[in-house]
Formats: structure tokens, sequence, C-alpha cells
């Protein structure tokens, strides 16, 4: 008997694997992360990819969109929540070009995109991830 073949992970699958990521984020920095809409799209739209510089679409996982907290003041116009785009398409590019665990993966990319929010540092977000 032969198995059905396995469908890669959707956007739902992607969301949800994000959503487990964010919970893993330290509480100091989930209490000050505020309101964020994590948003789970094929590819970077094409403004997004001409914005970046992007030879490829796959060239990008994550993106976060807002403004980060060291650039917030009180005069910072409000309204306009943060967002962070995780990319499906290369993301699982990735995934199968690594073959790391997609969950790791994700987190990964997650919490890259929360520490822009931030304003970390690379090194900074290196040793957020490690806490988790």
């Amino acid at each position: 008997m032969t198995s059905a073949p396995q469908l890669p992970p959707s956007l739902a699958d992607l969301e949800r694997l994000a959503e487990e990521a964010l919970k893993t984020i330290p509480a100091r920095l989930k209490r000050q992360l505020g309101p964020v809409v994590i948003r789970v799209d094929e590819f970077p739209d094409e403004e997004t990819e001409e914005e970046m510089g992007l030879d490829s679409p796959f060239d990008l996982l994550g993106l976060y969109r807002g403004v980060a907290l060291p650039q917030k003041s009180v005069f910072s116009a409000g309204g306009e929540i943060d967002m962070i785009f995780l990319y499906r398409r290369p993301i699982l590019d990735y995934w199968c070009e690594t073959g790391e665990d997609l969950a790791h993966v994700v987190r990964h990319v997650l919490i890259h995109e929360v520490g822009h929010h931030f304003g970390f540092s690379d090194e900074d977000m290196e040793r957020i991830e490690a806490e988790g």
C-alpha cells in the first residue's frame, strides 16, 4: 500500500508555528512588544521586493514593518500596528535546503523580526534565541 503524498505546510501551519514561537519569547520582552500582527504570505509583494533591492523573492524570509521602539516618541503617529511578515515559500525553500526543523526556522525568523522592533543587534537576537 502506498501512502498519499504529504502536502507542504500551509500558510495556516506556518501561522500556528509562529504563534507557538511567539510564546517562547522571554516575558520581559513580550510585555514591551505591544500589539503586533503576525502575517504569513506566500512571498513579499513587488513593492517590498523593490524597496529591499531583492534579486529574488526567495531572498527574504521575514520582514518587520513598523517603528522600532528606539525611534518611537510621544510625537510618533499612533494607530499603526506593527507587523511581522513571514514569507512561506522562502521559509519552506530554506527549510528544504538546510534540513533544519521547520519550527526552529520559523522561530528564528520571528525572533529576528521581533528584534528589529526593539532595535536589537544580531548578537542580541542570538542571545534571545538561545534563551528560549
